[in-house]
């Protein structure tokens, strides 16, 4: 963009928050209204300047796409790089604005990580493999995984994932209970030992809160099928 003197400063219709800038009674390039302040009717612009301005301006941009896609839900670093380039944004850019992110507080891994794994345990509690599986996924580096996932209790976990699924189990069998169950917490991730204990607690449960939980089959084997763990 070639140097010349700002004829005009217009905010934009249809954006209050940027302003079309002139150069010599030509439309040259818009900034944001805060930037856009600095400058005054009469000023010189060098082409140094000129390009100084859009290149500041582009980087504002990719900010702004990126505090965007940050203000649905925390992410992890990795995600917004990933959502930058899907964006065709140059690598430059993606870095630059990403650092800014990061020096202002609103890139944080280990954050991100322990708001993961929280709602996880919150909403759809996970094994510790599935987690750490879904984190690394995201970028995480491992040493903060392993930080974060130190402080999850993995039977805890398991039982309150079984505990989710009992309103759907009602009026089954003992044995299609544990058969269900089992199942289910396994697709979780979770290990046979952690499955087992978690459905033994459920069933101590219901057996003194909900006795009529169960349809009642006298025959039925209630053992626990033998695993390889």
């Amino acid at each position: 963009m070639p140097a010349g003197i700002v004829t005009a400063l217009e905010v934009q219709k249809r954006n209050k928050q940027r302003v079309n800038v002139y150069l010599d009674d030509e439309y040259a390039f818009s900034l944001k209204l805060d930037e856009a302040a600095r400058l005054y009717k009469g000023q010189h612009l060098t082409e140094a300047e000129v390009e100084a301005l859009e290149a500041q301006d582009t980087l504002s941009r990719t900010i702004d796409t990126a505090a965007r896609f940050l203000s649905y839900r925390p992410r992890s670093i990795q995600e917004v790089r990933e959502n930058l380039t899907r964006k065709n944004t140059p690598p430059p850019l993606i870095e630059a604005a990403v650092q800014h992110l990061i020096s202002l507080g609103y890139l944080d891994d280990r954050a991100f990580a322990t708001f993961w794994v929280r709602e996880r345990n919150t909403f759809k509690p996970l094994s510790l493999r599935a987690l750490r599986h879904e984190l690394r996924n995201k970028g995480i580096a491992a040493t903060i995984i392993d930080e974060v996932l130190a402080q999850v209790d993995a039977e805890d976990a398991a039982y309150r994932a079984a505990d989710g699924q009992m309103r759907r189990l009602r009026g089954t069998s003992r044995r299609e209970f544990q058969d269900k169950l089992l199942g289910f917490l396994q697709r979780r991730g979770f290990g046979y030992r952690e499955a087992k204990t978690a459905i033994s607690r459920l069933l101590e449960t219901l057996e003194v809160e909900e006795p009529d939980y169960f349809r009642d089959d006298a025959d039925e084997d209630l053992s626990f099928p033998e695993s390889d763990e």
